[in-house]
């Protein structure tokens, strides 16, 4: 029973239409689902992927007005996105730099090529390179080329002031190996360690920096909402909520997102990690070639469409 990887990150956006215009139209990734926040149905709940919507490639937003986020530490920091290789970074610098994106020079992060930039509302994001290797489907609409197309999810980096209590979490709990230090003076002002997450790689990595001298972040537009990780069958589903169940953990118990099903817990400073199964995935309840173009509401929601399509803004 072990869990594989990224599954998904989810943010806050306080502008869904632009929030749709920069991640489609400037990131080239494919709106997979457009559906609303189970828990606050007048929010859209935008997911944005690979061509398929791929487990571990879903970087995903609520639609809330919320005031920006305050950075800081007991947070989740940086979300990376997946290209191939150096000559992908290149071109991304180029595109981003065309349309007015503030984008650093190519650097290393932990041994991979990578630069930096934000989305509108300040979403700190970096493309990685990953050599290639992991498989992706290409979205044949993108606006970016195959070849240079974000393959998917890379390491996530959290922020906590102190490490013991986390990696007590990480490590005895959900399995995940600390296997390497760093310095990063760019995205952190302490240690950052690397916990590889299964078998590990840049699709399987958690990153915590341990940065005791921030103050404590507040939750807003331009932060991240929480982080999920993968567990492939229903099966090590369940036995991942009866691991919960039996450790006495604070948990959610068990939650049918419909699209795949869930866990939630809080390390010890708050920041919220999700336990996700890979399916059964966006096309159980459209056809896979126009998954994202109409709202999308789990069975249970369906009753109610009428009034959710009306109070939702357009995009």
């Amino acid at each position: 029973m072990n869990l594989t990887g990224i599954h998904h990150v989810t943010a806050i956006s306080a502008n869904a239409p632009q929030n749709r215009r920069f991640y489609v139209e400037t990131l080239g990734m494919r709106m997979v689902k457009k559906t609303v926040n189970q828990d606050d149905t007048s929010a859209y709940h935008l997911f944005y992927a690979d061509g398929a919507g791929s487990p571990g490639t879903d970087l995903t937003f609520f639609d809330w007005p919320a005031p920006p986020a305050k950075r800081g530490t007991h947070s989740i920091t940086r979300t990376s996105l997946r290209v191939a290789d150096e000559t992908s970074l290149d071109w991304w610098r180029e595109r981003l730099t065309a349309a007015g994106v503030a984008v650093s020079d190519i650097r290393a992060i932990n041994g991979r090529a990578a630069i930096d930039f934000e989305d509108p509302e300040g979403q700190r994001l970096t493309l990685i390179a990953d050599g290639g290797a992991i498989p992706f489907v290409a979205w044949d609409r993108s606006s970016v080329p195959a070849e240079h197309q974000i393959r998917g999810l890379g390491p996530v980096t959290i922020s906590v002031p102190k490490l013991e209590r986390t990696e007590l979490v990480l490590g005895k709990l959900l399995g995940l190996e600390r296997i390497a230090d760093y310095r990063d003076a760019a995205h952190a002002t302490g240690d950052i360690h690397v916990f590889k997450i299964g078998d590990g790689g840049p699709a399987a990595e958690l990153h915590v920096a341990v940065e005791p001298d921030l103050p404590q972040a507040r939750e807003g537009a331009g932060g991240v909402h929480h982080l999920a990780l993968r567990t492939p069958t229903f099966g090590e589903y369940d036995e991942w909520a009866e691991r919960l169940r039996a450790t006495g953990y604070p948990n959610s118990g068990p939650v049918d997102r419909f699209y795949f099903r869930s866990l939630y817990l809080r390390e010890p400073n708050g920041i919220l990690i999700e336990i996700a199964s890979d399916g059964p995935g966006f096309a159980t309840d459209e056809p896979a070639e126009t998954m994202g173009e109409k709202l999308s509401l789990p069975p249970f929601l369906e009753p109610k469409r009428r009034q959710i399509e009306a109070n939702l803004k357009p995009l």
